[in-house]
């Protein structure tokens, strides 16, 4: 039996084994996928550790994905680019780390928005500065963009994010104060908040959208609420709009690939069940 997991601190709320267990029993495989809480203090003893308890790989959620950047071997040239790991497998021996974020996030804006999007879109506006929001600049810097903007309350870290993903783009990168923003948001055909603001128990992210074109699409990867602040406004002025979720299911299909051999499929029915899990624990 392959076996993998997701391991993070805390971990009891990842619906991570929802999703693989979802794909386990849909293709009739023979394995299991578990939840793994481990202190920061003892993630380098897990990571040298996991593969003599017969595990093929796993996800690796926060605090941990910079500490599996560090910890592993070898790393895709994506992961490279965005500085963090949240996929782990062994490949002839060799612990591998790859950051599936970014084709998550891309393949649910390809699902959404319908494939070529991005030809409407010359210019996107990034919001927050973590590593979510790395992982989508790197994935916008793959379509044919002219420019991005990233902005951040803390404009330092917006900078160095810049600073760390320009080399070698063809997109132009460039910051903006976030008092600025108003000032960006009218040449900006697509916005996605990438910060904690609108998830449920955090204060909303108060974005003027009045000014968006009209053609813009607005997507946030806050997905408790589906729905958040922003995406109501952003309908309430007809614009496209992109939830959360589907980046969470799209990033997982990777590394069930890798560990399973199927490629899995995101369907309605996974985020069925996943939305059921919400409001469930709402």
């Amino acid at each position: 039996m392959t076996k993998a997991f997701v391991v993070g601190h805390p971990i009891k709320h990842s619906r991570s084994p929802l999703i693989h267990g979802y794909w386990l029993k849909q293709y009739g495989l023979d394995g299991s996928y578990e939840r793994i809480d481990v202190a920061p203090v003892d993630f380098g003893e897990f990571l040298k550790g996991f593969p003599s308890q017969g595990f093929a790989g796993g996800n690796v959620t926060l605090p941990h994905k910079e500490a599996a950047f560090l910890g592993v071997e070898r790393r895709t040239s994506r992961a490279e680019r965005v500085g963090a790991v949240n996929t782990l497998w062994i490949e002839d021996g060799v612990l591998w780390g790859d950051n599936t974020d970014v084709p998550g996030f891309m393949a649910h804006l390809d699902a959404t928005l319908r494939t070529g999007w991005e030809q409407d879109v010359d210019t996107a506006l990034v919001l927050g500065a973590g590593g979510a929001a790395r992982a989508v600049v790197a994935g916008l810097q793959e379509r044919p963009l002219k420019r991005i903007f990233v902005t951040n309350r803390t404009l330092s870290k917006a900078e160095d994010l810049v600073r760390d993903l320009r080399p070698g783009s063809s997109v132009a990168l460039e910051t903006s104060a976030w008092e600025d923003l108003g000032r960006v948001i009218p040449h900006a055909q697509f916005i996605v908040n990438t910060t904690s603001l609108g998830m449920a128990g955090q204060p909303p992210l108060d974005l003027d959208l009045s000014r968006a074109p009209g053609n813009a699409a607005v997507a946030d990867i806050v997905y408790v609420p589906l729905e958040t602040p922003l995406l109501a406004a952003a309908a309430a002025r007809g614009l496209r709009t992109v939830d959360g979720l589907g980046m969470l299911l799209h990033q997982a299909v990777p590394g069930f690939r890798r560990w399973f051999g199927v490629t899995p499929e995101v369907t309605p029915e996974l985020r069925a069940l996943i939305l059921a899990d919400i409001e469930g624990h709402r």
